[in-house]
């Protein structure tokens, strides 16, 4: 079977990423990549892939098989937009709007067009969580009293970035919350927050820190930690504590953490064609990013009224 055709709308950071990651894929290549920056442009020096200023000129000159959106987070609703119009299906970086209103419209949109739709939460790919998930659903921890997720980013992103991502639980937050309802298979209750003082923050609303505590609905306390100055660089993890048994997961760890990282992106890429092709939905759908985000948006709200 021939290669799936990928265009990416978005060449930044994380659409770099994807270009990269993709690149040793047997079964996914990039065709098209949309980006106005020129300076984001001209990282893109070598590739094979057409380079367009635009995303409509990407659509213009055709040959795609779907359209990997990694464009700022707050203008993701008006891309997938305009891909449905265009009748490609999306692989949509979280997440999919800065608001569950915005994420859930996307959603509407794409399902009412009977068009693929799956989100960029990559970790359902690693293969350690999704061996701890198992383990989980088996019962082998017993009863699950806490589920406890940290994601610690060496140092804080630019000025840019965070004007347009939608504040800490929103950008980093919409992953761990995604991730206890992936591994629990349960959603949130109550939420409450608190940011940390430490830091003077330029950016009011967006702390460099911040934590939530979350009543689950099947008994399960969650904890969501969040941070943007890590010695180590860019690291996750997961704890789970059972009845029967707990468990420390460090998925994203130095020194094999970009290995996960890249592996996780591909094989998500590689899941995203075969969906697109008429096979199942592997990964995440736009229903899991609305309730992911609703829950980002409560924790922030939260932390804003602490």
């Amino acid at each position: 079977m021939a290669k799936f055709r990928l265009g990416v709308a978005g060449a930044g950071r994380m659409g770099r990423n994807h270009i990269k990651a993709i690149a040793n894929s047997r079964e996914v290549r990039v065709v098209s990549i949309a980006e106005p920056g020129e300076a984001a442009r001209a990282g893109l020096a070598g590739t094979d892939a057409a380079v367009f200023t635009d995303l409509d000129s990407m659509l213009a000159a055709g040959g795609l098989d779907g359209v990997l959106v990694c464009v700022p987070s707050d203008l993701h609703l008006q891309t997938v937009r305009r891909l449905v119009a265009a009748g490609l299906p999306i692989l949509c970086e979280k997440p999919m709007g800065v608001t569950h209103q915005e994420a859930q419209e996307a959603t509407r949109l794409a399902a009412a067009a009977s068009l693929p739709l799956q989100i960029g939460f990559w970790r359902r790919f690693v293969p350690e969580l999704k061996a701890l998930r198992d383990r989980i659903a088996e019962g082998r921890l017993g009863g699950v009293y806490l589920v406890a997720c940290f994601q610690w980013d060496g140092a804080p992103p630019g000025a840019s970035f965070r004007a347009h991502s939608g504040g800490i639980f929103i950008d980093m937050g919409v992953h761990e919350f995604d991730q206890a309802r992936w591994l629990t298979g349960q959603e949130f209750g109550a939420i409450s927050a608190v940011a940390s003082g430490i830091a003077d923050e330029p950016w009011p609303g967006d702390p460099e820190s911040a934590q939530a505590l979350a009543a689950m609905t099947g008994g399960t306390t969650a904890i969501v930690s969040l941070g943007r100055r890590y010695p180590l660089g860019d690291v996750c993890k997961v704890e789970v504590f059972g009845t029967a048994g707990s468990e420390e997961c460090r998925f994203l760890w130095p020194p094999t953490a970009d290995a996960t990282f890249y592996a996780a992106l591909k094989e998500q890429a590689e899941s995203f064609a075969r969906h697109a092709r008429g096979g199942p939905l592997e990964g995440a759908g736009g229903s899991d990013v609305a309730e992911a985000v609703a829950a980002a948006e409560r924790a922030a709200s939260a932390t804003l009224n602490a």
